[in-house]
């Protein structure tokens, strides 16, 4: 098979190097890919709102299997775009994608079906909304709509903080036009857990557990990022708690997509928050996550190719979906001021250690190569570095130990990914 992989961050990566293990894959090419994609796929200079470009490549090169990777293109119907054309491709329809796409959309949906979710309120505009923060119960939680490269979730512990909110979101555009309308939900303490599932419109299976640190700093301080590392599996997340997460949670959203003519089909993430009352929805996403990806997928047994194929003809039932026993850490390593001002272009040495060694692996999220040849950073996240491990506690010690293996300058990283494991 020929396969194209659409994105260039650290999930991509990961997605490309698990599927150039797959024995079915002849020719792996990625639009516009990276620096550490680069190792083992063709990359095109394509980018990922191109469409067009994307389906002309596909059918000049021949692709027979194209794989979406961000929330941008598949909010925006890049799947659509494939279908019209006669090509198959992995990933939910526009339709589906707003699942994701709008957090509005996502409540009212889970509203309707009885799916477990904090309480709130949409509000178009900022009068109304700072209207009704006179009345709310502080700590309270501000989402914008849209898209916001995972960063547009507000948490305001006091009613300063959350007028401050309204007006970044809605008045000063932060996130642009993502901030017309805000979700205003309650705030809910307990366990954050990531659960990714495969779905083809009727069957979904899930893949293992992970947890998130999306703040900057230590401790769960500075600002909202895209993610600054990830462990899995989420020792929190018990059978139990899966069970009733099957029952209320995973087949109910995919049965009430099919029911709205909004049938799912691709990767569909949990993000899910353990609270006293039980498991409830914190947010969907349409797309494998990211750092999360970087410790699943290495965890991952199966072909994914035959997974993907699996999603896109309705046959996912027939797939045993299986994880190794062990655990994996990321530590992401950025640029020193992420998420706000950062510089670019530095090299990067010691990435050479990572092909010496088993069960180490540096995912590029934002590297690329210079005019003489060196890979350089290229982003406020630059690398997920990732070890394996026998349990957690193993795999966070890798982890550390292989950071110290890669320099660049303004490296900037997060000590205490995983510092939970720490307390059990």
């Amino acid at each position: 098979m020929k396969v194209l992989i659409i994105g260039g961050g650290g999930r991509e990566h990961a997605i490309a190097w698990k599927t150039a293990r797959s024995p079915k894959v002849q020719k792996l090419y990625c639009a516009p890919g990276n620096a550490g994609i680069a190792e083992f796929a063709e990359c095109v200079d394509i980018g990922v709102m191109d469409f067009e470009k994307q389906v002309a490549f596909a059918k000049e090169h021949e692709i027979d299997l194209t794989i979406v990777g961000p929330d941008d293109p598949l909010v925006a119907g890049a799947v659509d775009a494939f279908e019209t054309a006669g090509l198959k491709v992995f990933g939910p329809r526009k339709n589906a994608a707003c699942l994701e796409g709008s957090k509005s959309f996502s409540k009212d949906l889970m509203k309707k079906y009885n799916i477990p979710t904090a309480a709130y309120e949409t509000f178009d505009s900022s009068e109304e909304a700072l209207k009704y923060l006179e009345t709310a119960k502080m700590p309270i939680v501000l989402k914008a709509d849209g898209l916001a490269l995972g960063k547009g979730v507000l948490i305001c512990n006091t009613l300063e903080e959350a007028r401050d909110g309204v007006k970044t979101l809605m008045l000063d555009k932060q996130f642009g036009s993502s901030g017309d309308r805000i979700v205003i939900e309650e705030f809910m303490t307990g366990r954050e857990v990531s659960v990714l599932s495969f779905v083809d419109g009727n069957t979904v299976k899930i893949m293992t557990s992970a947890q998130d640190h999306k703040r900057a700093k230590d401790g769960d301080q500075g600002l909202n990022t895209g993610g600054m590392g990830t462990f899995s599996p989420s020792p929190f997340y018990t059978e139990e708690v899966d069970f009733f997460c099957q029952e209320h949670i995973y087949k109910p959203t995919v049965q009430a997509m099919k029911e709205e003519g909004r049938e799912f089909k691709g990767i569909l993430f949990f993000g899910l928050m353990l609270t006293e009352q039980g498991p409830k929805v914190l947010e969907y996403n349409a797309r494998f996550g990211d750092p999360e990806t970087q410790v699943v997928l290495p965890r991952m047994k199966n072909d994914i190719v035959e997974v993907f194929e699996a999603c896109i003809n309705g046959t996912l039932d027939e797939i045993n979906l299986q994880f190794e026993d062990n655990a994996a850490v990321c530590v992401v390593l950025a640029s020193d001021g992420y998420p706000e001002h950062y510089e670019k272009g530095f090299p990067i040495s010691g990435l050479a250690a990572f092909k010496e060694k088993e069960g180490y692996y540096a995912f590029h999220a934002g590297s690329k190569f210079n005019d003489r040849g060196e890979i350089v950073t290229n982003g406020g996240r630059v690398l997920g570095i990732t070890a394996l491990g026998t349990d957690l506690k193993d795999a966070r010690a890798n982890a550390y130990e292989a950071v110290k293996w890669v320099s660049f300058e303004n490296k900037y990283m997060r000590n205490d990914i995983g510092k939970a494991i720490d307390e059990l």
